[in-house]
């Protein structure tokens, strides 16, 4: 294969496309099962290691307030995911590739380079969350560690040269693993559930408070994440549907009730980690815990558990190497819709490795390893940035009833899906002038 080949004619990830066939005359079980796989590589990217931070840093400083950002959060996720399998089986193109067809050229260009930086930012997160993983677990150095997280292209290739079911099982044993970790420490941690509860109900601080705003927005940032659209628009078309309304109409349900159950388990993983910074460190007056590392070491002995660090630790690592393959698959994803340009994937993911590893090798020589968790929380923080420049193409082109057809949004779902993308832009816009107010500030 050429380094480098056009892609006019070719779908996204031609190598998996329609590869995996949907059961005629079966029962709901047995399509859902088939449609079951693309909706738990999205989630993913929900419960990554930039999640971790700003979970960990709001649960820390805040209790259990920010749990109604986890919860809002997780809603519009779900309602963006379900856009993309509709946009996704309407048109048969995903996101990147419906943006080259509907915009300019250079239109084209800077959507192309805002999404390579929410790549990378993504990727930010999970080299850093994996190399700290392995050294918590093995001691290995955080410099070494994050050199060692370029290796898992190889995983990645691996996988997918044996069928994208290979790779999908995969990520769904991470998750199970993720999600199991997650439930003992929240056993572990004996939260008030009663407290928990009043957690989810939105708190007016949050707007007003300029430091709760900007981590709300990181937990924004970390969970729905940009390059998720053009990922789970792509990896739909997997499923080898008939072209006809009545089985495109079967596959947004089905694709959306696979989106919607991973989802709903990411929720809880999120809210999980939230919970148990929360009930370990904020009421035992360790606030200023934010550093994973810290929090790694105070586990077990605030919650009188020895086991309760390595499983913290474990549960990282799944999280580092679950989300850093789907991100892999977004880079490729990206580059091939918005530049009609098709790279060898080892040399996609080794870019794309190089991008993020370079910062935070910086970051870890010039401020030592205490500066990581720090470039977590902004590597999220930019990733919620980045976001409506992808939530706007998609809700204006499920909207375009030239576009999609019968497949539209229906005025209902027009209408929420216009608010979620302007209330996003505004929170950013309201977080910019918030900041610009602080630095002017004579106090400051």
């Amino acid at each position: 294969m050429p380094l480098l080949e056009n892609t006019e004619t070719q779908p996204s990830l031609p190598e998996v496309y329609r590869s995996i066939t949907i059961p005629e005359g079966k029962g709901f079980w047995r399509k859902l099962l088939a449609f079951a796989g693309p909706g738990y590589l999205v989630s993913v990217g929900y419960m990554d290691p930039g999640n971790w931070a700003t979970d960990i840093a709001g649960g820390a400083q805040f209790g259990y307030t920010l749990l109604s950002v986890i919860l809002l959060s997780n809603f519009i996720a779900i309602l963006l995911q379900s856009l993309c399998v509709r946009l996704a089986v309407a048109t048969e193109l995903d996101l990147a590739k419906s943006c080259r067809n509907q915009f300019n050229q250079k239109v084209n260009i800077v959507l192309w380079i805002l999404a390579e930086i929410g790549i990378v930012a993504t990727d930010l997160a999970e080299v850093i969350g994996g190399a700290i993983a392995l050294q918590l677990l093995f001691h290995i150095p955080l410099f070494v560690g994050v050199c060692l997280t370029s290796l898992d292209v190889l995983l990645l290739l691996m996988l997918q040269r044996h069928g994208f079911r290979y790779l999908e099982a995969l990520v769904i044993t991470l998750v199970s693993t993720i999600g199991l970790c997650f439930m003992l420490e929240v056993i572990f941690s004996h939260p008030d559930f009663g407290s928990v509860m009043l957690g989810f109900v939105p708190d007016p601080a949050i707007i007003q408070q300029q430091e709760m705003l900007y981590v709300a927005l990181g937990i924004l940032g970390a969970t729905v994440m940009p390059h998720n659209l053009y990922l789970h628009s792509a990896i739909i078309q997997t499923r080898a549907w008939q072209h006809t309304p009545e089985k495109k109409r079967e596959a947004i349900k089905f694709g959306t009730i696979d989106s919607t159950i991973a989802l709903t388990f990411a929720l809880f993983v999120n809210a999980a980690i939230l919970v148990v910074a929360a009930a370990t460190f904020h009421f035992s007056g360790h606030q200023e815990v934010a550093q994973i590392e810290d929090a790694y070491k105070l586990l077990s002995p605030l919650l009188g558990v020895k086991v309760a660090s390595f499983v913290f630790a474990l549960a990282l690592l799944a999280s580092g190497q679950s989300s850093t393959l789907t991100a892999t698959l977004s880079g490729q994803i990206v580059m091939e819709g918005f530049l009609n340009l098709r790279v060898t994937p080892w040399i996609r993911r080794l870019i794309s490795r190089l991008a993020a590893i370079i910062p935070s090798l910086i970051c870890i020589v010039l401020f030592g390893d205490g500066s990581t968790t720090k470039l977590l929380i902004f590597s999220q923080v930019l990733l919620s940035f980045q976001l409506s420049f992808a939530v706007f193409p998609l809700v204006m082109f499920t909207s375009d009833r030239q576009l999609m057809g019968e497949f539209v949004n229906p005025l209902w779902l027009k209408l929420v899906s216009w608010g979620v993308a302007l209330m996003i832009a505004g929170l950013n816009v309201w977080l910019i002038w918030q900041s610009v107010l602080a630095v002017l500030s004579p106090e400051s």
